[in-house]
């Protein structure tokens, strides 16, 4: 059967699915991608998985799709990240039997992508991804898809998605936000970015950003013509989005644990699924005893509309201002925004030190974190790094072997035996050579010993005798 392609996949594979669950680290396993469709969702996608972990791991394989494997789980787009055609092939042939699609990330924005060099980091190495899609369309018994984040100008995610349609992606998934937009400056999501692709596609094209509710996934369709809209957080937030209810949490929790109890004590980081399920119980109690005193009235925290026990979407309170006559300045409210936190007071109390560095303190409570007080170190004499502090050649570890090495010298700061090693060596060559010269002059001794003289008639005797 050929494998079906951009509108054709989406009408016959996807059902033309409009409500779709987002790939989400941790979170869009099997039982939530069930609870998801059991109220209203229509497609979902796999956590993100590690191409190359999904190729060399074979428990990493089972742990995440193999095992996961459900008949009520479909359609189902699997998604990797990567960043070689190679390996995303690879992974891609050893899941395309348990999935419908295989979906490239294109979109993940945290620091643990950027260091990996994948998600929203390969955004301008158009050559590249090229060649991951195109290999992948041609090798591959299901459709590829594709999901980005936008450029702040238009035209070029324009530019950016028919690159990938014409490399062979089937499906564009584009999350109107851009690679610097998370966390605290998290922002809008433009949806004129994404009305701008799908005008400029022949391909399927789901929006991502801005879902709250239902009324915000139909206003999405109608504002930009998308064939459907992805939800993360509102989604996490509200199973029932896709419904348009907003049912109390116990009664998500309860349904969620319900779903498949054989997975759930694995999962679950309690000693028994009873005990998740108690805590569920006691939640409902309290929270009804709230609602008969109507607390959530006179002491509402925050800025939810609604009473906290009712599952609604969770918006980021956007960071405050910093005004200089009157005008807010863009790269203070980064600074704000984007800065760290302090090590240490000026009393280097503990309760500012990060969970980490206070177990360390606990440790050793004479260690020091703060970097003005730290001593300066030496330096090497040859490349600027830290030198040993008993060296004895006043230079790092990397140039003191060296020099050592050449000069065959010793270097006890750095545990370096050079010299030690070769004395040792010429020392049993040395007693090698003097077992060999006593051994000669033994068997010399033994040649120059004359033979007594009954031993020699016998052999004059035994050399006369006739041969019989």
């Amino acid at each position: 059967m050929p494998k079906l392609q951009a509108f054709e996949f989406w009408r016959k594979t996807l059902n033309e699915a409009r409500y779709v669950v987002a790939p989400m680290v941790d979170q869009s396993e099997l039982a939530w991608r069930l609870l998801s469709r059991r109220h209203g969702a229509q497609l979902c996608y796999t956590p993100m998985l590690h191409a190359q972990v999904f190729v060399r791991d074979a428990n990493y394989r089972r742990e995440n799709l193999y095992s996961e494997v459900c008949e009520e789980d479909r359609p189902l787009i699997a998604q990797f990240c990567a960043n070689d055609p190679e390996v995303f092939l690879q992974a891609a042939l050893l899941a395309q039997d348990y999935c419908d699609a295989i979906d490239l990330n294109l979109g993940c924005p945290q620091m643990i992508a950027k260091r990996g060099h994948y998600g929203v980091f390969l955004q301008d190495e158009w050559e590249l991804l090229e060649k991951i899609v195109s290999l992948a369309h041609q090798k591959l018994s299901v459709p590829i898809t594709c999901k980005i984040r936008v450029f702040e100008e238009i035209e070029k995610t324009v530019g950016y998605a028919q690159m990938l349609e014409k490399a062979g992606c089937q499906l564009l998934t584009v999350h109107g936000r851009t690679k610097d937009q998370k966390g605290a400056m998290t922002g809008i999501a433009s949806w004129e970015h994404i009305k701008a692709v799908r005008k400029a596609v022949n391909i399927p094209v789901f929006a991502n950003g801005n879902i709250h509710h239902l009324s915000d996934v139909e206003r999405c369709i109608q504002e930009t013509g998308v064939q459907g809209v992805m939800s993360a957080e509102g989604n996490l937030h509200n199973p029932a989005l896709f419904e348009g209810r907003s049912p109390p949490v116990w009664e998500m929790a309860e349904e969620y644990l319900e779903i498949h109890q054989d997975l759930r004590e694995e999962l679950a980081k309690v000693k028994t699924l009873q005990a998740l399920a108690d805590v569920s119980k006691q939640l409902e109690l309290r929270c009804q005893e709230e609602m008969a005193n109507r607390k959530d009235v006179e002491d509402k925290e925050g800025n939810i509309p609604l009473p906290h026990w009712i599952c609604q979407p969770y918006i980021r309170p956007a960071p405050k201002q910093l005004t200089t006559n009157g005008s807010a300045q863009g790269s203070e409210l980064r600074k704000m925004v984007c800065q760290k936190r302090s090590l240490e007071d000026l009393d280097g109390a503990a309760e500012v030190l990060s969970k980490n560095k206070q177990k360390k303190k606990s440790r050793n409570p004479h260690k020091n974190f703060c970097t003005q007080q730290k001593p300066k170190y030496l330096k090497c004499e040859q490349c600027g790094n830290p030198k040993g502090n008993k060296c004895v050649f006043n230079l790092c570890r990397g140039c003191c072997k060296k020099k050592a090495f050449k000069e065959i010298a010793d270097c006890p700061s750095h545990g370096l035996r050079f010299k030690t090693k070769a004395e040792k060596r010429k020392a049993e060559e040395d007693e090698q050579k003097d077992v060999k010269r006593s051994e000669g002059s033994v068997m010399e001794r033994i040649r120059e010993t004359p033979l007594p003289p009954e031993t020699s008639t016998e052999l004059q005797e035994q050399s006369a005798a006739p041969l019989l």
